[in-house]
């Protein structure tokens, strides 16, 4: 019994085979491109949280209460009519 291979199959084959792997090969790429995506979404996020927290440090930083406690941890500086406190322990 003789198996009759016909070109025309083999091309066929061969051509779905090609188009299977195509197609795989660009559902692992929209996989990594999703993946890339839903990281830089992340990431966004953060660098939003720590912008939004900067700014309201800047806010803060033109305030007089906050120059004030910067005067008085920094500096040491006390108001007229209040007793320094020094800790011996630092």
């Amino acid at each position: 019994m003789k198996i009759k291979i016909k070109w025309k199959n083999i091309f066929l084959l061969l051509l779905v085979l090609y188009i299977g792997y195509i197609f795989v090969s660009q559902q692992i790429t929209m996989q990594n491109i999703k993946k890339q995506i839903s990281e830089t979404k992340s990431e966004e996020q953060k660098l939003k949280v720590r912008n939004q927290k900067l700014q309201d440090e800047v806010k803060m930083s033109a305030s007089d209460v906050y120059i004030e406690k910067l005067a008085r941890e920094k500096l040491g500086l006390i108001k007229e009519g209040e007793t320094p406190v020094i800790n011996v322990n630092k």
